[in-house]
């Protein structure tokens, strides 16, 4: 699974891992750190499609449930089932063990619209300020 440098990421704090026409989406350490201890993690399904922006998982931790978008679009061809037994997974190991689904890319020209780990580390400090 990436480090945080292979990834790109979006500025509701997903990341993705792009190898070839496939990508690996997940929440951000910061976005893990935010949340809380994570309780349930709704995925979707194999074979669905997703797009860009949309809304496409919920995040629930001990303090609220939160919405997942696609950081890109395409169809579902894994989940990781470890997080329907264990979402706290996604607390433990954010970029490794604890990464939500992958899909099959279906516009890779969409890929060039998510930020970088230093953009998107300046894009946090920028919300911070």
């Amino acid at each position: 699974m990436p480090n945080p440098e292979e990834c790109k990421y979006t500025k509701a704090h997903e990341w993705a891992y792009i190898e070839g026409d496939i990508a690996i989406f997940g929440i951000s350490e910061f976005a893990q750190k935010e949340v809380g201890d994570i309780v349930f993690i709704e995925l979707p399904k194999i074979g669905q499609k997703v797009e860009k922006g949309e809304q496409c998982a919920v995040v629930e931790s001990v303090k609220a449930a939160s919405d997942f978008y696609a950081p890109l679009s395409g169809e579902v061809t894994e989940i990781n089932e470890k997080l329907n037994d264990d979402p706290s997974t996604v607390n433990k190991s954010a970029h490794q063990e604890g990464w939500f689904f992958k899909i099959k890319i279906s516009n890779s020209d969409e890929i060039k619209d998510l930020m970088n780990l230093k953009e998107y580390e300046e894009f946090i400090k920028s919300q911070a300020d």
